[in-house]
């Protein structure tokens, strides 16, 4: 059995990973001969994928942000193509990545319609709609979407598509991380001491654009406790010199760290990071943090102002339960300033704290849908899909 799994951007590898290692798992209790091949990058081979192209740093949001990575993303989706039409996979799998996943999912549900297309972790349709045409084209070439969130499998079964709510994978991986005080020792952080970690970037425009307003915070959050420690995990190697030229630049003091992130974020008190699936792992974790985002001023004003761009809110941890658990603070709202006083408040309010505990149980609780394994139980799935799916036709 042939199974493609294609996805973008480092959160994307790292959820292809979780996924293609009980792929296997569960090919191997079945009696099934597996290999899987995809769009991702080092967590997806490492976890037994042959990577047809690397598209972990091909990714961006906005509309003048994406213009860079055009040119990459037609030849990644060119050379998989070429090499599919030539070993053609039993089932697709999508995981989130639109404009390029929908492109592929169009050509081959047209060529090949016998092979059924999974999405796991689909965008995010059930929140905005970018165009409508996206949201028709996605329903037009999915045969089956396996959702991560409740209201994600509402919308899509509301759209009469087969849907499954398989609960956050995310789950999973929390369980395999390491106690606060346990990560702290390895760190060497003692226990009177604060710690923050800054969560910038996994894609490049992040860099320009979010770091340096981190980078301003410290500065103003360490003349205010100049005891704090502070950790920046490297997303990806290329970004490093980049990284270290601003931290110069801006004079504070601030770890590195390259390697699982789970081997050091249970350590911190605070995060100050961008919107992304990180914030999903630091809910988990029970951590506070603060969720910033900023783009290419005209790419905000486009959006604003001619395609009427609303969003309830950015953050995954606030959309769960759609009301704000963790203070966002987008565009012209992120602000050395302001993330200043929402640390300030983060790190000595324990009044705040302790709602923050609570309302991250409830979005916990929602997450949770009681199995054993997320990815084991999509993994299933998507192997009896090809069974069912050829049965049908």
């Amino acid at each position: 059995m042939r199974i493609f799994v294609s996805t973008g951007e480092v959160s994307g590898d790292m959820q292809g990973g979780l996924l293609i290692q009980k792929l296997y798992h569960q090919a191997q209790q079945q009696g099934i001969s597996l290999q899987v091949e995809g769009l991702g990058g080092e967590k997806m081979r490492s976890a037994g994928a042959n990577i047809i192209g690397d598209t972990t740093a091909i990714g961006s949001i906005g509309l003048l942000e994406a213009l860079p990575f055009v040119f990459p993303t037609l030849q990644v989706q060119k050379k998989a193509k070429q090499y599919l039409a030539k070993n053609l996979p039993d089932v697709i799998v999508l995981i989130d990545y639109l404009g390029p996943n929908l492109a592929i999912a169009s050509y081959f549900k047209q060529k090949y319609p016998h092979i059924p297309i999974i999405w796991y972790i689909s965008p995010q349709f059930w929140v905005w709609i970018p165009r409508k045409k996206d949201l028709d084209d996605l329903l037009k070439v999915t045969d089956k979407i396996l959702a991560i969130f409740p209201q994600e499998a509402k919308f899509y079964e509301d759209k009469n598509i087969e849907t499954v709510y398989v609960g956050h994978p995310l789950v999973d991986r929390i369980k395999t991380a390491s106690s606060k005080e346990i990560v702290r020792e390895k760190l060497g952080i003692k226990e009177e001491e604060k710690m923050i970690v800054l969560l910038p970037a996994s894609r490049h425009q992040e860099l320009k654009y979010l770091l340096p307003v981190m980078l301003e915070s410290v500065q103003k959050i360490q003349e205010k406790n100049p005891n704090i420690k502070f950790y920046l995990p490297v997303s990806l190697p290329k970004y490093r010199q980049k990284i270290e030229q601003l931290i110069n630049q801006y004079q504070v003091k601030i770890n590195l760290f390259e390697g699982n992130i789970l081997d050091i974020l249970p350590a911190a008190d605070l995060a100050i990071t961008k919107s992304g699936t990180v914030n999903i792992e630091l809910g988990l974790l029970k951590i506070p943090q603060i969720v910033i985002y900023k783009v290419n001023p005209i790419t905000i004003s486009i959006a604003r102002n001619i395609l009427r761009f609303s969003i309830p809110f950015m953050s995954p941890v606030n959309l769960v339960s759609m009301k704000e658990i963790v203070p966002e603070l987008l565009q012209e709202k992120a602000t050395a300033e302001n993330i200043f006083n929402l640390a300030q408040d983060l790190l000595f309010n324990f009044d705040r704290l302790k709602k923050l505990e609570l309302d991250y149980q409830e979005m916990i609780q929602i997450l949770d849908n009681g199995v054993d394994s997320v990815s084991e139980n999509a993994a299933q799935i998507i192997l009896e899909t090809n069974n069912n799916f050829q049965g049908k036709n």
